[in-house]
């Protein structure tokens, strides 16, 4: 079991938690709670060099803030308890390139790598040197074929689908439990060193774990419905990696196990990689051995950019040559998200509590038996906070033996299966929300406020603009319809912050002024909800990044005010 040992405070600022577990594999293990921003330095103090920062350090946002945190002499510490790196669960949200960290062992390797690298590059120098110059090549004036423009705009540059797949299977153990134990994996990694490794069999054991959270309370069934859900495996140094996992009863008589497929990807897109499955489960109902032809093909074939479509094809006996065609949301911050199992487990007036709990950063769990259902909900209400990001910690699905993260006083987002419910819910201020059909209640614990926090004005508007949607509405409508909704409140409460933003220079950082952002509002409802929405992790890091850009750059959330004010002003003109 992992179990919190104690919390403590580092000078940073960051609250940790260690957790430790009794299994070897994952032992000393640390889970990171970033609670507050860190306030930059003074410019008089010497800044950390990068590699000792990547060394001794873990991000725990994303890429883009990092970089921008490093050039203030910023940087966020993940806290070790043992030798081993830490690396931190969650569910899902954006992805960014991945990397290992070495461990002590490769210093040697490094160093004489390095020193190879050195004599190599001497050597290209000289023979460069000494080489005799050549006429410059002529240089070719021909425009590129009309052809060849769009079909580069059809791929994201540098991004694949996916980096493996495994196949989780329950095995008897000597103990005559079930254990869940990889079975299968595409493709097989070759020539890693030792630490790459290692870094590699705890990702596989984690996968384990949260393809089968239960733990190994399972037994051979002859009917199960096949499910399909995702989580995150966050590295220490905040790069993100998702998995996609569908659970069904193998092909075969009699009573069987369960096994599941797992894709890790650092690409997000849910409704993608559920059309992957569909594949993938038809050619496993006929053979093993049909995966691999089907998911090379996939690998090789370059990922579509929003809106576009990427063709692959697949043999399959019987049946042929077939075309699979898969096709990429134009909205990419929406690709991972199904709003519909949100509003179908909440009402109208549910999720609004819900958001507004969540606006506010403070514990929420959510609690269903069904593992789609838990990852789709909790994908949904972090997306609703659009364009802000949810900071803290999120596991869509919390496995059996993470269980004790519930005692974690920083903000979250969990999913908890139900049979777990009662080790969950006696925890302080917290709101436990219960999606599961034939419920009593929906709210099994609450703050008591969650009402109240949204001016009231500003949350009827929300609910009006719910009400546009149809019942029978499309995945697609749905994602016109929900955002459409949520998004102008943001605009109506923090859409004014551009206007208290000082800068010396068009180029030059800018000062967020808050006290005077508070008290713009004329509405008592309005500046109250705002006094303690500036205080969150999510705005305050939002607040960084514009500060850090120049007065001409404009982001997403600043063409959406730009759009709803000519919006605005168009509709006054027709009055």
């Amino acid at each position: 079991m992992l179990r919190v040992t104690g919390w403590f405070r580092r000078s940073c600022g960051h609250r940790v938690a260690i957790i430790q577990q009794s299994d070897s594999v994952m032992s000393h293990r640390t889970w990171s709670f970033p609670t507050k921003r860190l306030k930059s330095k003074r410019a008089s103090e010497p800044s950390v060099p990068s590699d000792d920062v990547f060394r001794r350090t873990g991000r725990l946002f994303s890429s883009l803030r990092e970089e921008g945190r490093h050039q203030r002499g910023i940087s966020d510490v993940t806290c070790d308890a043992g030798k081993d790196k830490p690396r931190v669960f969650s569910g899902d949200t954006q992805t960014s390139e991945g990397a290992f960290l070495p461990g002590e062992d490769e210093e040697p390797e490094k160093g004489a790598m390095k020193r190879l690298s050195t004599m190599w590059s001497s050597l290209r120098v000289k023979m460069q040197r000494d080489r005799p110059k050549e006429p410059p090549s002529p240089v070719n004036t021909q425009p590129l074929p009309t052809e060849d423009a769009p079909k580069d705009q059809r791929y994201a540059s540098g991004q694949f689908f996916f980096e493996y797949l495994v196949v989780v299977s329950l095995k008897k153990s000597k103990s005559d439990v079930y254990e869940p134990l990889i079975s299968y994996q595409f493709p097989k990694r070759d020539g890693m060193v030792r630490f790459q490794k290692e870094e590699e069999e705890k990702t596989l054991k984690a996968i384990t774990l949260f393809c089968f959270p239960e733990g190994i309370n399972w037994a051979p069934l002859t009917e199960y419905r096949s499910e399909t859900f995702s989580f995150v495996l966050t590295e220490v140094d905040g790069s993100r990696r998702n998995g996609y996992c569908r659970r069904l009863l193998p092909h075969g008589k009699g009573a069987r196990p369960p096994e599941a497929y797992c894709i890790i990807s650092k690409v997000a897109c849910f409704g993608l990689f559920s059309k992957i499955f569909d594949e993938v489960e038809k050619r496993r109902q006929i053979s093993m051995a049909m995966i691999y032809p089907f998911m090379q093909s996939l690998r090789e074939a370059p990922f579509p950019a929003p809106g576009n479509t990427v063709k692959i094809k697949s043999f399959i006996p019987d049946s042929g040559t077939e075309i699979i065609s898969l096709t990429r949301p134009t909205d990419s911050w929406l690709e991972h998200v199904d709003f519909r199992t949100l509003f179908r487990c909440l009402s109208d007036e549910e999720v609004l509590q819900v958001f507004a709990a969540t606006v506010l950063e403070r514990r929420i769990i959510f609690i269903a038996e069904e593992l789609g259902t838990l990852s789709q909900v909790i994908h949904a209400v972090s997306v609703l906070l659009h364009p802000f990001i949810w900071q803290h910690t999120l596991i869509s699905i919390v496995p059996e033996i993470l269980i004790d993260v519930v005692m974690a006083p920083t903000p979250y987002l969990l999913g908890v299966q139900k049979r777990f419910a009662d080790q969950v819910t006696d925890q302080g201020d917290l709101l436990a929300v219960d999606l599961s059909e034939g419920r009593t209640q929906t709210f099994i614990r609450q703050v008591g406020d969650e009402n109240s926090i949204l001016p009231h004005k500003l949350k009827e508007e929300i609910l009006q603009a719910l009400k546009m949607r149809n019942e029978t509405a499309t995945l697609d409508e749905l994602n016109q319809v929900v955002p459409e909704a949520f998004l102008p409140f943001f605009v109506k409460t923090v859409g004014h912050f551009a206007k208290h933003i000082t800068r010396t220079g068009q180029n030059q950082e800018g000062h967020f002024q808050k006290r005077t952002f508070c008290k713009a509002h004329e509405s008592k409802s309005t500046r109250r909800f705002v006094k303690k929405f500036v205080e969150t992790q999510m705005f305050d890091l939002f607040i960084q990044e514009v500060e850090q850009r120049s007065a001409s750059q404009e982001g997403f959330f600043e063409q959406k005010i730009a759009e709803y004010h000519k919006k605005m002003k168009e509709k006054m003109m027709k009055q």
